[in-house]
């Protein structure tokens, strides 16, 4: 048995660029920085961070690509889920490249509107579940008054 699956949650380090294959097909990439904690070799704690490049196309229906390409902008708090994929090509200069990135096949805006998205585009209307899985129905999220809470 296998299993290639990657769940990230992190901020984009540049807006997303949207491009499109000789066949037309839209693919949006773009950059995700994520944190983690560690030490040093004297005990004392330490930030770390990694970089991951995102490439995401449409699937299906789901027009995935344009919706990140249309939504996203760096500094965007973003959930990705998908896999790891590696690719080579050789370079103009006719050395060969290789590069690991994550072929996304989820992705979920993690804060609100007015927050992740530029002024210009927060007064337009973006679908509910993002990218949810075809049948996933998801609540759209509404604030609470405390004096509602019963306890």
């Amino acid at each position: 048995m296998n299993l290639n699956k990657v769940m990230l949650i992190g901020r984009l380090t540049r807006d997303p660029e949207m491009r499109y294959t000789p066949s037309g097909s839209p693919v949006t990439s773009f950059s995700l920085a994520t944190n983690r904690y560690g030490q040093t070799t004297d005990g004392e704690k330490k930030e770390y961070t990694d970089y991951h490049n995102v490439v995401v196309w449409n699937i299906g229906k789901r027009n995935l690509a344009e919706i990140a390409g249309q939504y996203l902008h760096k500094g965007s708090l973003v959930y990705v889920e998908g896999r790891l994929q590696t690719r080579s090509w050789e370079g103009q200069d006719g050395q060969k490249r290789k590069t690991t990135e994550i072929n996304a096949t989820e992705i979920q805006f993690l804060e609100p509107r007015s927050q992740s998205q530029p002024q210009a585009a927060a007064a337009e209307p973006v679908e509910t579940a993002v990218a949810a899985a075809p049948g996933h129905h998801e609540e759209p999220s509404r604030d609470v008054d405390p004096e509602d809470i019963p306890f």
